[in-house]
């Protein structure tokens, strides 16, 4: 009679851990793969500023860059060209390219 309930033991162990490893599949591929996807593609963007685009900062800031180095960029604000700020690269979340308009 003890060698059922042990088989018993054996089979719901397992089918815990295929349901572990079903969960864990499915976190990865609903929430960590795109996560990355996304990261990757903001590090692509980030990589291709170039002197003369448009640029959002994370601060919510709008300007123009005007010089471009390995990690930072030096951003041109407002109107009367006096604010030039040097900033990281990872600050900025979006680029609008000068050659698109």
């Amino acid at each position: 009679m003890n060698g059922i309930f042990a088989a018993g033991g054996a089979t719901s162990l397992l089918v815990t851990l295929v349901y572990i490893v079903i969960f864990g599949v499915g976190i990865y591929f609903l929430m960590i793969r795109p996560q990355k996807k996304q990261q990757a593609k903001l590090q692509a963007m980030q990589s291709s500023v170039e002197i003369g685009d448009s640029v959002l900062t994370t601060a919510g800031f709008y300007g123009v860059v005007i010089g471009v180095e390995d990690d930072t960029v030096v951003v041109e604000f407002g109107n009367n060209k006096n604010c030039r700020i040097p900033m990281q690269k990872s600050s900025i979340v979006e680029v609008e390219k000068a050659n698109e308009e």
